[in-house]
């Protein structure tokens, strides 16, 4: 019996190989004229809102690593390399380098964006930033952030490195709330470990310190207190409590300055909430 032949299965691999043969093609003329081609200009795209490094150090970089470049041949700039060594700078958080047709080389870059300022135990200041990686201090720039001291052990080599212990991923992940919100990004302004362990938060508005102890339910914590400060303060005063804990998960305490404590039940809190919404869809 005679096998019926694929003529759809061969016409597709005849035009792959058709698209094969016209890529390879197409990459060797670019090869072809970028090795007749020189280097015309360096272009760098340094964008964003921090000022960890300059156009100035980027050049130095650069002309330290393949020196002058403008006028030489494209062909012996390793584009590669210069990628690599960009890469290597622990404020560079993105590098791409490529050269177009007309001879230009292109140099994109992106920086690292702090969230936290860490002084831990030892009095060693570094930063956290957005991807939770730590980074050491700048000399051209000190970054409006959060700062975290106290009781912290992380340590910090000088190099880019990961976060180690529990108590500074918290820590990182407090920081990304605050900085994730509006309203909390402008209140807080320091945080604290204390001789336990516990997170504090150190407010811009009012003399408490709120106890927010780890990271877990953050979401949860924060909207009690969003709803403590709505109901509450505006009854008593932002100078009537010493200490506002939101620890617990059914309830928070709040110590006075006149040394006693008061309790309010997180159900108390909760008619408060529906109330807010009703007033606010009202």
């Amino acid at each position: 019996m005679i096998k019926k032949i694929n003529w759809r299965a061969i016409l597709f691999s005849l035009l792959w190989l058709i698209s094969l043969g016209g890529l390879i093609t197409l990459m060797s003329f670019i090869e072809i004229k970028k090795s007749n081609l020189k280097c015309k200009d360096v272009k760098v795209l340094l964008p964003g809102r921090f000022n960890f490094i300059e156009r100035g150090e980027v050049d130095n970089i650069l002309k330290e690593s393949a020196g002058e470049m403008v006028g030489r041949d494209l062909i012996g700039i390793n584009i590669h390399r210069l990628e690599k060594v960009l890469k290597a700078n622990p404020f560079i958080e993105f590098a791409k380098v490529y050269v177009d047709m007309t001879g230009v080389i292109h140099i994109q870059l992106r920086q690292r964006e702090p969230v936290l300022r860490v002084v831990n135990m030892a009095n060693l200041h570094y930063y956290i930033d957005a991807n939770g990686k730590k980074i050491p201090l700048s000399n051209n720039y000190t970054a409006k952030v959060l700062v975290a001291s106290g009781m912290i052990e992380e340590d910090f080599s000088g190099r880019v490195d990961t976060l180690k212990t529990k108590m500074a991923k918290d820590l990182f992940r407090v920081a990304s709330y605050i900085k994730g919100d509006t309203l909390w990004d402008n209140q807080i302004e320091q945080l604290f470990v204390d001789l336990k362990g516990d997170i504090e938060m150190v407010p811009r508005v009012g003399a408490h310190k709120i106890i927010l102890g780890n990271a877990d339910s953050l979401q949860t914590k924060f909207r009690n207190l969003l709803i403590f400060y709505k109901r509450a303060i505006p009854k008593v005063g932002w100078d009537t409590y010493k200490t506002i804990n939101l620890k617990y998960a059914n309830q928070i305490v709040c110590q006075k300055n006149l040394n006693d404590s008061t309790e309010v039940t997180f159900d108390t809190f909760k008619q408060m909430a529906d109330s807010t919404k009703i007033e606010t869809q009202n």
